[in-house]
């Protein structure tokens, strides 16, 4: 799921001074902020909300619903309330071969989900095409199977850099995250080619559809205009888009995005920034030039504002920004990694002075990181291991 086979990795020690490599020197403006202060993290902690799970990949909540609903790679979409299994919301898992990075690996709610009972699934089929489907679940209950629409289907060159990760962004668009189509060093270069939709993220509208499309092209995306563009495309220059979230407040977009041998990195635009950005794969990875003979297809690449290097962790896990929940981390966007199961934050609104690190403030190292969630109440969940874990705050 995060740009490299699932494996499992036992922490013996983890450092807790090691440091976030930053500012790599490309000599090209991509330097980012090397700080990386302790966050002491007083009065944080974590409890398990739900436990023995199978493969958990994301932790959802429901508009108008108390429920947590999490999302499991072999298919099942399972609810819990107050610790209690409910009803499923959905099984797709006679749909995919899951697997590595593939299976069920994303799910967002319709913005208006208690009126029209709309959801969506990122999931690769059996042929290992990514699907994002649409299903009705009304009046709180399961989604009913034969109301399936396939939104969008793209082809998978190889198994890995699936992405999977949906999200409705505050202008009610459904941004679909797209890895590179995988293998190693984007070999195609498919990140950079503006007539792929690979290793880009895709803004539509399922509100609407054009002609041959289950979909609709806002009339605003950056490339609606040029015959040598896919029309969906809202950003390019993607590795493998690991977990991404909007801000609530303004809207700002963050995404973890797993780095290929060297550096994982974080990224953060605004609205105004992220249409037609180019993250800058694989051109470099992270602040670093990876290929300087690949051509940037738009110019200047966005540099990340945090990014760290392999003896620190190995796989980024995208996280949320907290608006509510424990004192200490709001305003600051949370973030992992999935094989050091280390914890870092940073300021959401200002996040020049680098990432602080609250690991075992939070009672980590957390093994297996693979999501960060929020529900209607605010408060922040972990996905890690077979478990979904509660921040708490004294």
């Amino acid at each position: 799921m995060t740009g490299r086979p699932i494996r499992l990795l036992i922490m013996a020690t983890v450092a807790a001074t090691a440091m976030l490599m930053a500012g790599c020197g490309s000599g090209d403006g991509r330097d980012v902020t090397p700080t990386t202060p302790t966050r002491s993290g007083e009065g944080l902690g974590s409890t398990v909300a739900v436990d023995g799970l199978s493969d958990p990949l994301l932790v959802a909540a429901r508009p108008g619903d108390g429920a947590l609903y999490v999302v499991e790679q072999g298919g099942r979409i399972r609810s819990f309330r107050d610790g209690r299994e409910g009803e499923p919301l959905l099984d797709v898992g006679d749909l995919t071969d899951a697997g590595g990075e593939q299976g069920l690996l994303g799910l967002a709610f319709h913005p208006d989900h208690e009126a029209n009972g709309l959801l969506y699934v990122n999931y690769t089929d059996r042929g290992g095409a990514t699907n994002v489907v649409e299903y009705r679940a009304p009046a709180g209950g399961p989604a009913i199977p034969e109301s399936a629409r396939v939104v969008l289907e793209v082809g998978q060159p190889y198994s890995n850099h699936n992405g999977g990760n949906l999200a409705f962004g505050p202008d009610g668009m459904l941004y679909i995250g797209l890895g590179d189509g995988g293998s190693g060093g984007d070999p195609e270069n498919r990140a950079q080619d503006l007539e792929s939709l690979l290793g880009k993220m895709l803004r539509i509208d399922v509100d609407g559809r054009d002609p041959g499309r289950e979909y609709r092209i806002p009339a605003d995306n950056p490339f609606v205009d040029r015959p040598d563009a896919r029309p969906e495309i809202w950003a390019l220059g993607l590795r493998n888009p690991w977990r991404y979230s909007f801000d609530p407040v303004g809207g700002t977009l963050w995404i973890g995005d797993v780095g290929q041998g060297d550096i994982e990195e974080v990224d953060r635009v605004t609205p105004d920034e992220g249409s037609g950005a180019n993250f800058g794969w694989s051109r470099f990875e992270g602040s670093a030039e990876y290929d300087g003979s690949r051509r940037l297809s738009i110019t200047p690449a966005v540099a990340p504002v945090a990014e760290y290097r392999h003896d620190v962790g190995c796989s980024v896990t995208g996280g949320v920004v907290v608006r509510s929940g424990p004192a200490s981390l709001e305003g600051r966007y949370l973030y992992g990694d999935y094989c050091s199961g280390r914890v870092w934050s940073l300021d959401a609104d200002d996040p020049a002075p680098g990432p602080e690190e609250f690991t075992s403030a939070a009672g980590g190292p957390f093994e297996q990181l693979r999501s960060f969630g929020v529900d209607g109440e605010g408060t922040v969940y972990l996905v890690a291991g077979g478990r979904v874990l509660r921040l708490t705050s004294g």
